[in-house]
């Protein structure tokens, strides 16, 4: 399980508490390097996935006026926060409205047909600057659970999108790359072989925590009831390989932060 993906998401039902998760010494890495990248300071700023508004919040410090946009309408009590319901694939604003947009840990949650739309809607409302921030070059075999329902598998914490620098630049092609940072580390690889042998052990080590569901059948997530002794082997096996593989591998950064400008 990678540390940096250990919040919960903000879905149907009571909003859960974030405070812990902000406070942790890898998420104030995350973000004291997101705001070390923002470009000084204006006038109006777009937070999309603002979920609990701790960035939200923190950017009123640098940009006067500040949009908190998620798929649920967040609540953030703050006199120059405006709190919008939306969807970053079809933003109901302006062409050029924001000074700064910033999306993060976003995108990798977006299905893979609309990914593409999401960052022209990004660059769209943009008039100056957008910072995207994303994990990097994420295995996404790692960690991924089978749903109990329809036993269909799933990326850990509903990430369909792993990025790295081309990719991202592909993606925003009418803007100029300003910045570029790569934070944190982990050496959550795997390969083929294990992942075939955590599949067929039905990925009892998933990110059963999550609060995402099943990306195919939208059913809750739980680890599996059950394990027989082959797949309780298999299992082993699997996870034996991939510790062995992490010896012989350096590690990579956990995020890539970009700074993409229009000016």
């Amino acid at each position: 399980m990678t540390d940096m993906e250990v919040q919960p998401s903000l879905g149907d039902g009571p909003r859960p508490d974030l405070s812990e998760y902000r406070e942790s010494a890898r998420e104030q890495e995350r973000i004291r390097n997101l705001f070390h990248l923002l470009p000084g300071k204006g006038g109006s700023a777009l937070d999309i996935g603002a979920r609990d508004g701790y960035l939200s919040l923190r950017l009123t410090e640098r940009y006067a006026s500040v949009t908190a946009l998620d798929l649920e309408k967040p609540e953030i009590n703050h006199p120059n926060v405006a709190c919008v319901q939306g969807d970053v694939v079809s933003i109901a604003s302006e062409d050029g409205n924001f000074d700064l947009v910033l999306c993060s840990e976003v995108l990798e949650h977006i299905p893979p047909a609309l990914l593409p739309k999401a960052c022209a809607e990004i660059s769209r409302v943009s008039r100056g600057h957008v910072l995207i921030g994303v994990p990097f070059n994420q295995d996404t075999r790692y960690a991924r659970t089978t749903c109990p329902d329809c036993d269909g598998k799933n990326p850990p914490w509903g990430h369909v999108n792993s990025f790295d620098e081309k990719k991202l630049r592909s993606l925003f092609p009418g803007m100029r790359v300003q910045s570029i940072d790569y934070v944190g580390w982990n050496r959550e690889r795997t390969n083929a072989f294990s992942a075939f042998l955590m599949d067929f052990a039905g990925n009892p080590f998933g990110t059963y925590n999550q609060e995402e569901g099943c990306i195919h059948c939208g059913s809750k997530l739980a680890p599996p009831e059950f394990r027989n002794p082959a797949q309780r082997l298999a299992s082993f096996i699997g996870h034996m390989v991939m510790r062995v593989q992490s010896l012989l591998f350096p590690p990579q950064p956990n995020w890539i932060h970009i700074l993409f400008s229009k000016i």
